[in-house]
């Protein structure tokens, strides 16, 4: 429940992911491999991931079109470490950037803002789907250094999803 994507992952898990949508034949120039193989090796490092998370503490970055599997390659992953008792949240970007505004600007009355804010920082796993989606500023901006910064001193591990190329990332929010 506290996931925040419990029904998604009856639906998208590693269980019902099915490679029949990717393409055999044809050989990207980038990778040098057919997407259909791209996919394999990235479902097999997925589930590597899950397999040493306890041991290594490694965050993903997720790029690439829409409609290409980052969304639900992050929640095959949260499904299998709920399974094992981590505790995971799923947030788009947008959705965590209010949570960490309304920690910071409704004042000391809202507890219940800041112990969500609190827990994106503290939770084995966060998930932070769509970044570059939310309207940017400086905040959001110093938020996200923030949350960032934070979970690594913290050895929390961090899956970030963006439509967004590496040079796009740079520029809207910086190195």
């Amino acid at each position: 429940d506290q996931s925040n994507i419990r029904e998604v992952l009856e639906r998208e898990n590693f269980d019902t992911l099915s490679m029949e949508y990717y393409d055999r034949t044809h050989v990207d120039e980038k990778t040098g491999m057919t997407v259909y193989d791209y996919m394999s090796m990235m479902i097999r490092e997925c589930k590597e991931y899950v397999e040493n998370f306890k041991n290594e503490k490694e965050s993903i970055l997720f790029t690439g079109n829409t409609g290409c599997g980052k969304t639900f390659l992050s929640n095959c992953i949260a499904r299998e470490l709920i399974r094992r008792y981590y505790s995971v949240v799923y947030l788009t970007a947008t959705d965590m950037f209010d949570i960490l505004a309304g920690s910071r600007f409704n004042g000391n009355d809202d507890d219940e803002a800041k112990d969500r804010a609190a827990y994106i920082l503290d939770c084995d796993l966060l998930i932070i789907d769509d970044l570059g989606t939310e309207l940017n500023n400086t905040f959001v901006s110093s938020q996200l250094f923030y949350c960032i910064n934070e979970r690594l001193l913290r050895k929390k591990s961090t899956i970030i999803s963006t439509n967004l190329s590496m040079t796009m990332l740079r520029d809207t929010y910086s190195d």
